[in-house]
């Protein structure tokens, strides 16, 4: 099954997002899944939900600090999915899962803000709102850092039921520009693997 979205999909690597965060979410969820994205940022462009929302009937919310891009989203007519200019480390996601109907446990979550330190603990409120997920991509920016935050995100999420599914994650071509980790539930069947044996694998 899962061969079958690769190839499916293959012609749409980096399409929106970054390291095909999208693909890898659609090919293990499918169609019609759920996300919540926090650090959403612009809504086609480098965005980990647009062909998600847009292109397979995918529900969710998303989380932005900056107002300046309200009106980028108001003019994206094709994304109807809610987002809210908001703070990540004061939202209340329980309330607002429930109020668009959305489940406590969500296909998709997409971590990505800045500074590091600011998405670990946005990580850790989502976490701790009691939102499970299947497959999360953490954006730690270890390239640019000096704290390791992949380290830092292992030590927080394993315990609670989370495995790392693909490791080193780099943007587009950029080998050296190690930025994400993908963990998955850990009751998901698959083994971790390295981020660049994945693209050549897989997409």
């Amino acid at each position: 099954m899962l061969k079958k979205f690769y190839r499916k999909y293959i012609q749409r690597r980096f399409k929106y997002s970054q390291a095909g965060q999208d693909i890898f979410a659609l090919n293990l969820s499918g169609k019609s899944g759920t996300y919540l994205e926090v650090g959403a940022f612009q809504p086609k462009l480098d965005s980990n939900t647009y062909l998600l929302e847009v292109e397979n009937n995918w529900k969710g919310l998303s989380i932005e600090l900056k107002k300046s891009l309200k009106q980028e989203w108001e003019e994206c007519i094709e994304r109807s999915n809610p987002i809210y200019f908001s703070d990540a480390l004061t939202f209340d996601y329980k309330t607002h899962l429930i109020q668009n109907n959305l489940p406590m446990h969500i296909n998709y979550f997409s971590c990505d803000i800045d500074p590091a330190e600011n998405t670990f603990a946005a990580l850790k409120c989502v976490i701790e709102s009691g939102i499970s997920f299947d497959f999360i991509s953490y954006e730690h920016d270890d390239y640019i850092h000096k704290e390791n935050y992949h380290k830092i995100a292992c030590e927080y999420l394993l315990p609670k039921g989370y495995k790392v599914a693909i490791d080193n994650v780099f943007p587009k071509n950029k080998k050296k520009k190690v930025f994400e980790t993908w963990f998955i539930n850990q009751d998901i069947d698959f083994n971790k693997i390295e981020f660049i044996e994945w693209k050549k694998n897989n997409i």
